[in-house]
């Protein structure tokens, strides 16, 4: 069988139409916070001897908001103006991803994904994160 494109039809003589092979396009997520590092690495060991796992910024944007904010999947949906099935999806994939970094001593890339940058700025935190609550007081 050939490889399938975008909106090509498989069709069989004498069975008729089998099915279509259309994508759906990505939709794209917000993002408030832009890391200023491309990179996350065991200590010690040059990048070049790791392995790497890319994490794309919409799945840090989920971590952030879950595991650093806190948020439940209902309240982080939204900030990144995706439903909370895809805010699921994307949030298992980065913690797999990170997971898989950390057990087996690989470097966690940052960058790509099909984000649009919130209103903050690269590498400040927005002022709904934990962070800015915390500066000041003894932890």
């Amino acid at each position: 069988m050939a490889a399938c494109q975008a909106g090509a039809a498989l069709t069989r003589p004498g069975f008729g139409y089998m099915f279509v092979c259309m994508s759906r396009p990505v939709q794209t997520r917000t993002i408030g916070f832009v890391p200023r590092v491309v990179c996350f690495k065991p200590a010690g060991i040059p990048r070049v001897e790791l392995e790497e796992t890319a994490l794309t910024l919409d799945e840090l944007e989920a971590i952030r908001l879950a595991d650093l904010n806190g948020l439940y999947q209902e309240q982080a949906a939204p900030k990144m103006a995706v439903s909370r099935s895809a805010y699921a999806r994307i949030l298992e994939s980065a913690r797999r991803k990170i997971a898989d970094a950390l057990i087996h001593g690989k470097c966690l890339r940052f960058g790509g994904g099909p984000v649009r940058s919130g209103p903050g700025r690269a590498g400040v935190c927005p002022r709904d994160c934990p962070c800015r609550q915390r500066k000041g007081k003894p932890s």
